[in-house]
């Protein structure tokens, strides 16, 4: 086994000004001597000299390629609007059920009053009730549904108006959420009449239907 060595350094003359500026990257120009030491002191030494060694070891730089980088993420998209639903035949929505006008010509009214904009509508025979299966079957035909934007005013309205079916979809534009199938309403005017006010004329339900701009029967 090979002694442990250490290494000394003799006084010398000063480095002159040209020496100065290599002196990192060039050896000392002083004489070197060599010590033999214990092995404890030698093993210590050589811990020192590999420390330095790695120090000093050159840093690579890593190049980027940018055609690799990630793309950036596409423009914010308007997330589909929710709507909810109350719907029942035609028959008892714009015929039977007194009480429906009342409460849409009040509430039209209110929206009127406060600059808001109309955010519920009457669609008959929408296209939306394609998606619910479970609802058509047991619904008479043609077919009458209250559309809102607002969530609980159409919860409040199914428990006022009671024989009607409600649930809520997603549409992207107002204009796919009031698509509906054209049709022809025809009601038969009652025999007797005993109620304290006059009946309703038929058509009163038009002021609630959506906007011609809307109204996508294609």
């Amino acid at each position: 086994m090979v002694a442990p060595a250490t290494l000394s350094l003799r006084p010398c003359a000063p480095f002159t000004s040209h020496q100065h500026k290599l002196s990192t990257f060039t050896s000392s120009p002083c004489p070197l001597t060599v010590h033999l030491l214990p092995s404890t002191a030698g093993s210590k030494l050589a811990s020192s000299l590999a420390l330095k060694k790695l120090s000093y070891s050159p840093v690579k730089a890593l190049a980027v390629d940018s055609d690799r980088t990630d793309s950036p993420e596409p423009a914010h998209q308007v997330k589909p609007k929710r709507y909810y639903f109350l719907v029942a035949n035609a028959k008892f929505m714009l015929d039977e059920e007194e009480h429906f006008q009342e409460q849409l010509s009040e509430r039209l009214r209110l929206f009127g009053e406060r600059n808001r904009e109309q955010d519920f509508w009457l669609v008959i025979e929408p296209k939306f009730l394609d998606k619910f299966p479970d609802i058509t079957k047991r619904l008479k035909r043609p077919a009458v549904a209250l559309v809102s934007t607002d969530g609980p005013w159409i919860t409040f309205m199914k428990l006022r108006l009671d024989r009607v079916l409600a649930n809520n979809f997603e549409a992207d534009t107002l204009d796919e959420a009031l698509a509906f199938n054209p049709v022809d309403l025809k009601f038969e005017k009652p025999q007797t009449w005993t109620a304290p006010y006059p009946k309703y004329e038929f058509g009163w339900w038009e002021p609630f239907l959506p906007p011609v701009s809307n109204s996508s029967s294609a």
